[in-house]
């Protein structure tokens, strides 16, 4: 479920890198087990939107999302969708997977949530069952939308809302990008925890990623490949940005390298539901291993490499710098070093020309320099999927479950409080109906309970590492 111009933007591109790397794998253009997952295969000869076809060749791919759930594009403008529209993907999304506005949200999470939300509720309500009907097993919801604006954080939160009401026992996934610090939308401190709110209470995982960080790891990949210093390891396009090869416009626009390093992180989290793999992971089992305490959902994800390796056969060195870069402060998705902060649990997902024992080895070398919680102190979660991502012999995406948020709940309580204890800009939150200043109250209050349970865990760092008292059986 995409919603708001930013979610509509990262979707676009994971659409278009999702179809790139099953062309990549599927020479002959059958419609196999791996596509099924992600894509139906309609038969549009017969006119409308015809028969799904199970075998052969491929017809006319129409997006699923997830398990076989069709996506569900929203956005309360509707220039980005008529973009996605009229660009080179325009054959994938089905109109009717479409709600769109005109007028958008004003930067202004209550007409997202409360007018918008309102509105629409029924019409979301029928296209997410209609789309989760065409399951054979459903795993999983994702959402994807920025916490800054109207639409992706008022509206994006109504809909996880709604999925909890509708479908309780579906796990709910979501990706949530945060403004950064220069954000020239001046009310998204308000957006932001106005939704971090319902983040809290309704989301079983949620993926943290920062504008910054984004912004920071493109302009590392663009020094590291046109310096010249690397040599023959590195090739001069780096497809974790650049695309190439994808169903792009001819112009790029400036945010899609900072919305392709986003795409890739959700291609490699759902490769094992889309090919093979010696241990493959359940999308539902890093909610199931990472997140102890239901509130602390907030996994930190780096990937690695962020560059295109130009030699298949990788020796073990460089794989071992991988697994290293997965844990340093350059390759996190938000502005965090959470090797010096503590670990509840770890995902390793790997992708490519890796064995088991490659992942046991690296996890014994790294794990004395890592802090883990005294009670979980074996808390790994390892996955291996046998397809590489285009133009890579491996990949590694890591989730960690660590206190090294707490950094950017604090800046954004921060932020907050600055325009909240003058008042600024509340009127035009207020005149919304149903919009009251006690949520404005309740939403710093668990946000600021949030930041005390982390504080409360970091608290426990130092402290010594004693095995818990076992069960003792009198014989």
């Amino acid at each position: 479920v995409i919603v708001g111009q930013c979610g509509n933007q990262v979707g676009c591109r994971f659409w278009d890198l999702a179809l790139r790397e099953h062309a990549a794998v599927n020479k002959k253009g059958i419609y196999d087990e791996a596509l099924s997952s992600f894509f139906r295969n309609i038969d549009t000869r017969s006119g409308g939107d015809g028969p799904d076809i199970y075998k052969g060749k491929i017809r006319s791919l129409k997006a699923r999302f997830f398990q076989s759930i069709k996506a569900l594009l929203i956005d309360m403008e509707e220039g980005v969708v008529n973009e996605i529209l009229q660009g080179p993907l325009r054959d994938v999304f089905d109109s009717k997977q479409l709600i769109t506005d005109v007028s958008g949200s004003g930067n202004n999470w209550a007409v997202g949530h409360k007018l918008y939300g309102c509105q629409y509720r029924e019409n979301i309500v029928e296209k997410l069952r209609k789309t989760a009907e065409h399951c054979d097993c459903l795993q999983c919801f994702f959402i994807i939308h920025s916490m800054g604006g109207g639409t992706g954080s008022g509206l994006g939160t109504f809909v996880l809302n709604l999925l909890e009401e509708e479908f309780p026992e579906v796990y709910r996934f979501v990706t949530s990008v945060y403004p950064s610090g220069e954000d020239d939308v001046i009310t998204s401190p308000y957006n932001s925890v106005l939704a971090m709110k319902e983040l809290n209470e309704h989301a079983d995982c949620v993926l943290p990623i920062e504008n910054e960080s984004l912004f920071d790891i493109v302009n590392k990949i663009h020094q590291m490949t046109n310096s010249g210093k690397l040599g023959a390891t590195v090739k001069q396009s780096s497809l974790v940005t650049s695309g190439a090869g994808g169903a792009k416009a001819a112009q790029e626009k400036p945010f899609d390298a900072m919305n392709n390093i986003v795409a890739n992180l959700l291609l490699n989290l759902t490769s094992s539901a889309r090919f093979e793999g010696s241990l493959n992971m359940d999308l539902n089992e890093i909610s199931m291993n990472l997140v102890p305490f239901p509130r602390l959902h907030y996994l930190v994800s780096s990937l690695t490499p962020l560059y295109t390796l130009a030699d298949v056969n990788v020796p073990s060195r460089r794989l071992d710098q991988m697994f290293s870069d997965a844990f340093s402060r350059d390759h996190q998705l938000i502005q965090a070093d959470p090797k010096h902060s503590l670990y509840l649990a770890c995902a390793l997902l790997v992708r490519g020309n890796v064995q088991v024992s490659d992942l046991r080895r690296n996890i014994e070398r790294l794990k004395p320099s890592l802090h883990f919680v005294s009670w979980n102190q074996e808390g790994w979660k390892t996955g291996l999927c046998s397809v590489p991502p285009v133009g890579h012999s491996h990949s590694l995406l890591a989730l960690a479950n660590n206190t090294c948020v707490k950094p950017t709940f604090i800046e954004l309580k921060d932020k907050f409080m600055k325009l909240y204890k003058k008042k600024a800009h509340l009127h035009h939150y207020l005149h919304i109906e149903g919009m009251e200043q006690s949520c404005f109250s309740e939403a710093i209050s668990s946000l600021s309970d949030l930041i005390e349970e982390y504080s409360e865990l970091d608290a426990t760092k130092d402290g010594p590492r004693t095995d818990p008292p076992r069960l003792k059986i009198a014989v």
